[in-house]
């Protein structure tokens, strides 16, 4: 395993995102559009071409302004209202089926709003990763002095890409949007871990240029059996300093993170039913096949043979015999 990747690069390699834009609104005020909650492993995402939205999502202290150039992520795929902000009735929308992507639009032509609205998906196990170190609304923007000139520009070319790629019927246009989708993600990512607000989770420890060797560490090299001490040692802090700084950039303990990779590796290792229990648990670092299937069962409530059943990629008639024994209280890291 290459410890030379950077901590995104190496994010993306465990847990695969796609993406999809859904519509194009073409809105003018007074418009409101609301969404439910997603289902496991699917992001709501909103980029503001032009014009002006407010964004409300449940237990949010006040409503979010986004403006052209803005981007929203809701990792959590929370239920969410995004509206003109008028508190006026919205107007009736229609939508119709471009070439390359759905359009809904009013005859609205007041505060004229141009959205484009799609989905990431990232498949379980791996979208706990998501839910449990990225906050439920993320916003970056292309307008303000946040992160490198070279993230935002490279950022707002992206968009404008989408938006030339949605309005035109160019061949593969659909292909290209969804492409695009994807890589808007990436650089999401990237410009929020630059930003000097990175919020709580791991933007905020990888923008904690301090504590960037032990997020490296345990993405780069998982199978490792990372002590406090030592990960502090990278560092060049005390124990009791990269603790409460870890703690508190990403809201959990650097054996959390360690234990989340590694279960996310393990269930991408236990999708080739060739692949014995025993070579999936030393291969992400555990000696005992028990402190593993504990390990696996504590995070994702089923054992490996259970996810393997899951998956759908391995018949009960060659199934491992020995993941079905009991659990022992053999511990852990």
């Amino acid at each position: 395993m290459s410890s030379q990747k950077d901590w995104l690069s190496r994010l993306l390699d465990i847990m695969t995102v796609t993406g999809r834009l859904d519509v194009r609104c073409a809105y003018g005020a007074p418009w409101q559009v609301a969404y439910e909650e997603s289902t496991n492993g699917e992001l709501y995402y909103h980029v503001i071409l032009s014009g002006a939205a407010l964004l409300e999502t449940p237990g949010a202290d006040a409503p979010v302004t986004l403006r052209e150039g803005d981007l929203v992520l809701l990792p959590h795929g929370s239920a969410h209202v995004l509206h003109d902000g008028s508190g006026k009735a919205a107007m009736p929308t229609r939508e119709r089926e471009d070439t390359n992507v759905k359009v809904s639009e009013n005859a609205g032509l007041e505060d004229r709003l141009d959205m484009l609205c799609g989905r990431f998906f990232v498949a379980p196990p791996h979208d706990r990763l998501v839910r449990h170190f990225l906050p439920a609304a993320l916003v970056v923007s292309t307008r303000e002095p946040e992160g490198s000139d070279e993230t935002r520009a490279g950022l707002a070319d992206l968009m404008a890409l989408m938006r030339a790629e949605s309005l035109g019927n160019r061949l593969g246009g659909g292909a290209m949007l969804n492409a695009l989708s994807t890589a808007l993600f990436a650089l999401t990512m990237r410009l929020a871990s630059e930003s000097d607000r990175a919020p709580t989770g791991l933007l905020g420890l990888a923008g904690h240029p301090r504590l960037a060797p032990a997020i490296s560490a345990i993405l780069n090299q998982p199978t490792l059996p990372w002590t406090v001490p030592e990960l502090a040692e990278l560092c060049n802090m005390s124990r009791a300093t990269f603790m409460r700084q870890f703690q508190h950039s990403l809201g959990r303990t650097a054996h959390e993170l360690l234990l989340a990779v590694r279960m996310s590796l393990a269930a991408n290792a236990l999708k080739n039913p060739l692949t014995k229990t025993e070579a999936v648990a030393e291969a992400v670092g555990y000696q005992s096949v028990a402190a593993f299937r504990r390990a696996f069962t504590e995070q994702f409530g089923m054992t490996p043979a259970s996810w393997r059943r899951k998956l759908g990629s391995q018949s009960s008639s060659n199934e491992d015999p020995s993941e079905e024994a009991p659990v022992d209280n053999v511990g852990s890291l």
